[in-house]
């Protein structure tokens, strides 16, 4: 099932949500709001600062648990080894993470971001390999930070 969920409406996380067979609920439509309308991936503390009491921790971990499932949201691991989820693009499904873009972690913020338009290279695998899963993370000064100087 195809999702791209940039800055949809309540309406369209619901819809989302019935899409890919999960129950429409005010705590998983905050943190889709909530990571929709982020410029970079989010943590699960960051998360559980900006809901506050109105969603568990437990319940938050699975949301994301269920999100990364259906191919709603992908995880990827900034400098402290913290995972971070941001939206997935329409090509991610259930059954299959479609995450071939680069990452990027920011030495001064410490912020992670997905760079879509930063393609992985297709990788040639030896005779007897099979690549489930790529992730290709870049590390430097992100463009905030760099024209805060």
């Amino acid at each position: 099932m195809s999702t791209n969920i940039e800055n949809l409406a309540a309406k369209e996380y619901e819809d989302l949500l019935v899409r890919n067979g999960l129950k429409r609920t005010g705590a998983r439509i905050q943190v889709l709001n909530i990571l929709s309308n982020r410029n970079s991936a989010t943590s699960q503390p960051y998360l559980e600062n900006l809901v506050g009491k109105d969603i568990d921790r437990v319940t938050l971990y699975r949301i994301l648990k269920a999100f990364e499932e259906k191919g709603i949201i992908h995880k990827v691991l900034d400098n402290q080894g913290t995972a971070n989820y941001a939206i997935c693009s329409g090509a991610c499904s259930e059954h299959h993470h479609e995450d071939g873009h680069v990452h990027f972690n920011c030495s001064k913020c410490l912020r992670v971001y997905c760079l879509d338009e930063v393609k992985v290279p297709t990788l040639k695998m030896p005779k007897g390999f099979e690549i489930e899963q790529i992730n290709l993370i870049v590390e430097g000064i992100c463009i905030d930070c760099k024209s805060s100087n």
